[in-house]
């Protein structure tokens, strides 16, 4: 049998959500083709085995503590028994490129996109670059940084100038339109978002995502629907349905993601076969402008006013329990969770790296 490697866990603020998806995944997986390792990262970056005999694993809710651990002394070692590595890890350290570097390094096929596609599809800010440079339409954004207690505004020529919190709110007014949406550029999940409607709450929120990372993206918001479209594949590249998304608050926060079960999403969307078309047709173009490979999902807004199609940002390794729009979105055009889970280790893969001939 084939040995697999199922990490989950890990140092980002998405740990929690990743133990769902992990422990999701191993259940899942067909035990009569699979010799599956589960391995959980800590919030301190420990190595664990999950000790539980695998045909027992349930998928475990949001807050909910792993049990039964044995600290792995030799994580190299641990890693290098495997055939196959499954990351089933959220932001950061995880869906940022870091660890896929280390599986490359190591030599051994992971599932998912490489360090290129994961490091530019978990910083939101240089994400909007490449889809800019694709042509791909979205909502008008700023970004700055803040380092220590200083505020630097980017132009979009990758000019630098420190200013105060107040000027910065000041010329992000000048050049956006109220509602915006402020964001840790490196963060998933919807943590640390937050939508301003007014200079005050701008400030607020500035200071508030600013606790997630140094890089904060603000944007225009966009009045519609929010729609989402699964992909899977390495060279050919297939999607799903889209998929529409009814949040029971105001936006898709983190509650009303994984909280509030008024949240709905409807499988298909119900819109227009021709919007439907182009979104995804959009998705497997915005995979591909980031080198994705395995599989992502890929968010878009629907205008109101208009029927416009604006991305919002793509997903590297997006929500894997069983009633995430991923796998859901997959289920309806027939791959059922145990088979998706089958073709993604199928595209397990290792970055192309060629050795440089000596002149």
């Amino acid at each position: 049998m084939k040995k697999i490697g199922v990490i989950f866990g890990g140092i980002s603020t998405e740990h929690d959500v990743s133990i769902v998806s992990g422990t999701s995944v191993i259940k899942n997986l067909d035990k009569t083709k699979y010799e599956i390792t589960p391995i959980y990262i800590s919030k301190e970056g420990e190595w664990f085995i999950y000790n539980v005999p695998v045909n027992k694993i349930t998928t475990l809710k949001v807050g909910e503590k792993v049990e039964n651990l044995v600290k792995i002394e030799n994580v190299i070692e641990t890693l290098k028994k495997c055939d196959v590595l499954f990351p089933v890890l959220h932001g950061a350290g995880g869906e940022d490129g870091s660890i896929q570097g280390l599986f490359e390094l190591l030599k051994i096929p992971y599932v998912g996109c490489g360090v290129l596609a994961s490091s530019i599809g978990m910083d939101k800010a240089y994400t909007k670059i490449i889809f800019e440079k694709a042509k791909i339409k979205q909502a008008k954004y700023e970004y700055i940084r803040k380092i220590e207690n200083e505020y630097i505004y980017i132009d979009k020529e990758f000019n630098e100038s420190k200013s105060t919190l107040e000027e910065i709110c000041n010329i992000l007014v000048d050049k956006l339109k109220f509602p915006m949406f402020v964001k840790p550029s490196n963060s998933g999940s919807s943590v640390g978002i937050n939508k301003a409607k007014n200079i005050d709450e701008l400030k607020e929120f500035i200071e508030y995502a600013s606790n997630f990372d140094t890089k904060i993206l603000i944007e225009e918001g966009i009045i519609g629907r929010e729609v989402e479209c699964a992909v899977l594949g390495n060279v050919d590249v297939i999607s799903s349905y889209v998929g529409e998304i009814i949040p029971a608050e105001e936006y898709y926060s983190f509650d009303a993601k994984y909280n509030n079960a008024e949240s709905l999403c409807i499988m298909p969307a119900d819109i227009p076969k021709e919007i439907s078309n182009n979104i995804r047709d959009l998705a497997i173009k915005a995979f591909k402008a980031i080198d994705g490979k395995g599989l992502s999902r890929v968010d878009f807004f629907i205008e109101k006013s208009t029927n416009d199609i604006y991305i919002n940002e793509i997903n590297t390794m997006p929500g894997f329990t069983e009633i995430s729009m991923y796998p859901k979105l997959f289920e309806k055009v027939g791959y059922k969770y145990p088979k998706l889970l089958d073709e993604l280790i199928k595209l397990a893969h290792i970055g192309e790296v060629k050795n440089v001939q000596s002149l």
